[in-house]
């Protein structure tokens, strides 16, 4: 490898190999798993009242249910990376499709709660097989720079297009059929995984990956699942020093991981990935992306329903407004770098339009729908366009042969800052809509927007309607300062993207023993 001050020689576009009809029809094949574990994220929203009625679980086990699949998928996905890279990208992403067909159709038959919390675990880890050996064969098939750009382009959109139809579709099978229909959904698609991959996806892995470094991955969990676990607890239900200490306790263990990858001899997560030149500013503004875009939505999904009073059905019908301009974003950014615009001015410009959107958002009243549903597809569009640049620029900077420990990194930095977003703007946000509420009104409804209108509901007359006036003026304020604050974070994200990116040209250059074209930084 060479170092981030050298220069090496980029053959033209035209000469590196370009991918054909084969290619594309694969990336349709690949676009399935992702899309589905994309809307498991959100696809028990509706069905979680259907199957508490069913299974009886108590509130712990509610939650579990709801949760563990993310926690899961966030705690495995650098081990699953790293391993796609050692035993092959495909074998791991088939392994994975059949682990996560086989999950879904117990949690469809589940008869208990901790039957459906174990399905749910087990999807987790599929999904942790499945998302970075998706992005890593996008890297190994796409060896032309402009196709791979709008293959990447593509895998942006279908990831955040996922989790708003999860919600969705959700509702619709719940209304229709019984709740494990929802999971039941996935099972064609796996099935047509795994008919088609080995036809289609090509092989791909590290011809010298080294020893699988075995204590990497219960230290690259103790990291991650902490730190997960105590930012998702703390805007609901506040910094609770429990919420604190777990915080505390994965940034320790996230040190000791750091530390043993830096003196194995063979690490999970190869601080060489870090020499190439962009890959650790991609992985740093992709991680910002997610806070702001997880940020946004703590706020949306609660102002539709609550603020507005839409029904859950409504709520998730006018939230799929916002992702018609977003399957825009990725493709008008990827031709601006094509034609020539510089990276860094496209990612500016991408941060600029989503601080606008919570601009916009800090301007909505307690009745301003519309005005809501475009500040909300402004800052998404801005943002998927910045996640589509990073994710090709990271991918681009990395060897081919870690193309899926690099996409793991991306994808857990993304997990953090969607948990960060959420503790950081659902706190402030809090915190000023308990301020907000007159002081004599009981405790539950100083809490929670939810609580507050449980409480009015029970109050007669004009004192009821009073207080649930004051909480949705007291929520809409504090959604206008969680807004301002996420717009400060992405203006200073611009700022860093402007200076940062501006001299970074990622140049690739084909190295000896791998089975594809290795990406190398120069200066």
């Amino acid at each position: 490898m060479t170092n981030s001050t050298s220069t090496t020689t980029t053959p033209p576009s035209a000469d590196r190999p370009r991918a054909g009809r084969r290619e594309w029809t694969a990336l349709g094949v690949l676009m399935l798993p992702l899309l589905l574990v994309s809307m498991d994220v959100s696809v028990l929203y509706f069905a979680i009242p259907a199957i508490s009625a069913d299974l009886e679980p108590s509130g712990t086990q509610q939650l579990w249910i709801f949760d563990i699949y993310a926690f899961v998928l966030a705690g495995l996905l650098m081990t699953m990376g790293s391993l796609g890279d050692r035993i092959g990208r495909r074998r791991l992403l088939l392994i994975g499709a059949a682990a996560f067909g086989a999950a879904s159709l117990v949690a469809a038959y589940a008869d208990s709660a901790g039957t459906l919390i174990a399905a749910r675990a087990v999807l987790g880890i599929g999904g942790a097989t499945l998302m970075p050996s998706t992005m890593a064969l996008v890297r190994t098939m796409f060896t032309d720079p402009t196709q791979r750009a709008k293959a990447i382009g593509v895998w942006s959109g279908v990831m955040t297009a996922g989790i708003a139809l999860g919600s969705v579709l959700s509702g619709v099978l719940v209304q229709f059929f019984w709740w494990g229909s929802v999971f039941l959904v996935n099972l064609p698609a796996m099935v047509l995984l795994l008919v088609l991959g080995p036809l289609l996806l090509p092989e791909s892995k590290n011809p010298e990956p080294g020893r699988f470094d075995l204590l990497s991955v219960p230290l690259s969990m103790a990291a991650v699942l902490p730190v997960i676990y105590g930012l998702k607890k703390i805007p609901s239900e506040g910094v609770h020093p429990l919420y604190v200490v777990s915080v505390a306790v994965g940034l320790l263990f996230a040190a000791l991981f750091v530390h043993r990858q830096r003196t194995a001899a063979s690490p999970m997560i190869s601080p060489a990935l870090f020499r190439g030149r962009g890959f650790a500013p991609a992985v740093v503004l992709n991680l910002v992306s997610s806070f702001a875009m997880m940020g946004s939505a703590f706020f949306t999904t609660q102002y539709l329903q609550s603020v507005l009073g839409k029904s859950a059905m409504e709520a998730a019908l006018w939230a799929l407004l916002p992702s018609v301009p977003i399957g825009m974003a990725a493709p008008a950014a990827a031709a601006l770098v094509q034609k020539g615009v510089n990276r860094a001015y496209v990612v500016t410009a991408g941060f600029a339009i989503a601080a606008a959107g919570y601009g916009m958002l800090a301007l909505a009243g307690p009745d301003s729908l519309w005005l809501v549903l475009a500040a909300a597809g402004v800052l998404a569009s801005g943002i998927v366009a910045v996640l589509s640049q990073m994710t090709d620029l990271a991918l681009s900077a990395a060897p081919v042969e870690k193309a899926g420990a690099a996409s793991s990194l991306l994808e857990t930095g993304a997990e953090f800052g969607g948990a960060l977003g959420m503790a950081v703007l659902g706190s402030i946000g809090t915190a000023i809509y308990r301020h907000g509420v007159p002081s004599s009104a009981p405790a539950a409804a100083r809490e929670t927007l939810g609580g507050a209108l449980a409480v009015a509901r029970h109050l007669p007359g004009r004192a009821g309607d009073a207080l649930a006036t004051a909480a949705r003026e007291a929520f809409t304020s504090g959604m206008h300062g969680a807004a301002l604050t996420g717009a400060v974070v992405l203006l200073l994200a611009a700022t860093g993207a402007a200076t940062t990116l501006r001299r970074i040209h990622v140049r690739e250059t084909a190295a000896p023993g791998t089975e594809t074209e290795p990406a190398k930084a120069a200066a």
